[in-house]
């Protein structure tokens, strides 16, 4: 089992920037460590995800340049930095945690690759 708790998440001005944190804990090891949103009424997304294993980042392709993913050097924590934010990017963040081995620098970006998920975080970016 791995527990997920999500933090830093807010209101914030167009254009702002906001730093979430997710921080593991449990029995289990997570092999990757992954970042997804959902908008109302929309699909949830990916975003970004960290392979532990290989220290191999990846995103979605319209994240790439304003989001970074990155770990903490003695914790089993992630980090996301969100920079220029736009309004579009208003959604709940989950963090995810996948308990499964990893393949060397394979994409885990679909919601079915990770095992344990948090409770969402809300993000708001006002106009």
């Amino acid at each position: 089992q791995v527990q997920l708790v999500e933090s830093g998440g807010g209101l914030v001005q167009a254009g702002g920037s906001l730093r979430l944190s997710c921080a593991a804990s449990g029995r289990s090891y997570s092999y990757a460590m992954g970042w997804f949103r959902q908008a109302p009424g929309k699909e949830r997304e990916f975003v970004a995800g960290y392979s532990w294993t290989t220290d191999h980042t990846y995103y979605a392709d319209s994240m790439r340049g304003r989001f970074t993913i990155s770990r903490h050097n003695a914790k089993i924590t992630v980090y996301l930095q969100m920079d220029s934010l736009k309004p579009e990017d208003t959604a709940v963040y989950y963090c995810a945690a996948r308990s499964r081995p990893t393949v060397d620098n394979r994409n885990y970006d679909y919601a079915e690759a990770y095992d344990y998920w948090g409770q969402g975080i809300q993000v708001t970016v006002s106009s």
